[in-house]
């Protein structure tokens, strides 16, 4: 008996079989989505925007509850903000990093927390959002249009002169720089968490009890790295397209 035969013979009630790869997907008029991102996505967001209005429902001078994390993780996202991007410049993309920040650290723990696979659905099966390549990819390209706008809002056309910088030989690996740059972004993230959501819904069909519970807080130490690497790269790289060859920014 293999390893498949064995999931599928602990497969009990509601719990779906372990699959990968197969999607639950809908049909909205010419275009096909995969419906089981939204769904965990939608769950992603609303629990920001819960956790938002209960924050700032009744602000206090003094902090407490839940505004004192909320206010603590925005402290901690301006800083991260002002030391990749510059005390100058890093103001107007606090909302941005703090967004795929907040959004990529609360899709990684709902992966690490919740075992979305093992939730039966008519046709394919749950996931983190983070853990499909179309949504790493989306965030990867989203943040390299924010960069291309930081460098050509502040240098104008003059940005483009980086890609001949030190010298026009290096124009075909400047390029390809770019095309690099969102490609490590996405499959970094996609195959850490993949990762993560398959041991942890592997040890929780094979042994239900208490062993998954250290892979589980292993996944979340992993999942919050991999959210602090991704905002301080996208906002590495907004610093140093404002900033230029041979700036203080670096990946």
């Amino acid at each position: 008996m293999d390893m498949l035969e064995v999931i599928n013979t602990l497969n009990y009630g509601l719990l779906a079989e372990l699959e990968v790869g197969h999607h639950l997907y809908w049909q909205l008029g010419n275009l096909k989505v995969h419906g089981q991102v939204f769904l965990t996505s939608w769950f992603v967001i609303a629990l920001l925007v819960i956790v938002s209005v209960l924050a700032t429902r009744n602000v206090q001078r003094v902090p407490s509850g839940m505004q004192n994390l909320m206010e603590y993780a925005l402290e901690f996202i301006r800083d991260l903000a002002k030391n990749q991007i510059g005390e100058k410049e890093y103001r107007p993309w606090v909302p941005f990093i703090g967004t795929l920040f907040l959004f990529i650290f609360v899709s990684n723990w709902s992966g690490a927390l919740v075992p979305w696979k093992l939730i039966e659905l008519p046709a394919g099966e749950l996931a983190a959002p983070t853990s499909d390549i179309n949504t790493t990819v989306a965030l990867a390209l989203l943040s390299s249009l924010a960069y291309f706008y930081a460098g050509l809002s502040k240098r104008g056309l003059g940005y483009f002169a980086k890609y001949v910088e030190p010298t026009p030989i290096l124009l075909p690996i400047n390029i390809l720089e770019d095309f690099t740059k969102p490609l490590s972004l996405s499959f970094r993230l996609f195959g850490n968490i993949l990762a993560d959501e398959l041991v942890v819904a592997v040890f929780v069909l094979l042994v239900p009890l208490f062993i998954p519970l250290p892979v589980m807080i292993l996944g979340l130490f992993t999942s919050a790295i991999q959210a602090l690497i991704f905002a301080t790269l996208a906002a590495a790289y907004i610093g140093e397209a404002m900033e230029g060859h041979g700036g203080e920014h670096h990946e």
